[in-house]
């Protein structure tokens, strides 16, 4: 009996006996992981990619960021060895608040902010010459879609920004 009594009471005391720390999927992101995508940065300093287009001196690309926690596509455009623009496609289980806040950090409060069916685009217009495009959605939580960073004014010229490319659906064939 006294075994029994003894088992009941660790069984009981054991979920206080494993209790631990429990961190955001993306506690440990930081924006400055993207920092190599950004226009003006050397292509190669990014690491390995795969080649999705090459139209003369213009390059579509496709690389991975890695971590312990996550995995997630990065479609760049480059000319010349040089970044001309990017779009990140993050993860559904990072966390909107916390990527957002990130942004708020990095480049103050966005510009426009456009809210449409539960989608929420935010956009940070002229910071050092460049366009911050994030997106974010929200259902039972909410999370990011992407983000993107183009030259301010590029929206027309060639090469096309890959976010404005994804947003026409434009093809090339």
């Amino acid at each position: 009996m006294m075994q029994k009594s003894l088992v009941l009471v660790f069984l009981a005391l054991l979920p206080l006996l494993c209790s631990s720390k429990v961190d955001p999927p993306n506690y440990n992101f930081e924006l400055k992981s993207l920092d190599k995508f950004f226009p003006g940065q050397d292509v190669k300093a990014a690491g390995e990619s795969k080649e999705l287009a090459n139209e003369g001196s213009v390059a579509s690309l496709r690389f991975e960021v890695k971590h312990l926690r996550y995995v997630f596509p990065v479609l760049a455009q480059s000319k010349d060895g040089k970044f001309t623009d990017f779009m990140a496609r993050l993860p559904q289980y990072f966390s909107h608040d916390l990527f957002h806040q990130a942004l708020i950090n990095k480049l103050g409060k966005q510009d426009s902010y456009l809210n449409k069916e539960g989608t929420a685009v935010y956009q940070w217009k002229n910071k050092d010459g460049l366009r911050h495009v994030y997106a974010g959605a929200c259902t039972i939580t909410c999370f990011p879609i992407y983000y993107a960073v183009y030259p301010e004014g590029n929206e027309e010229k060639e090469p096309k920004p890959t976010l404005i490319r994804f947003l026409r659906l434009e093809v090339k064939e």
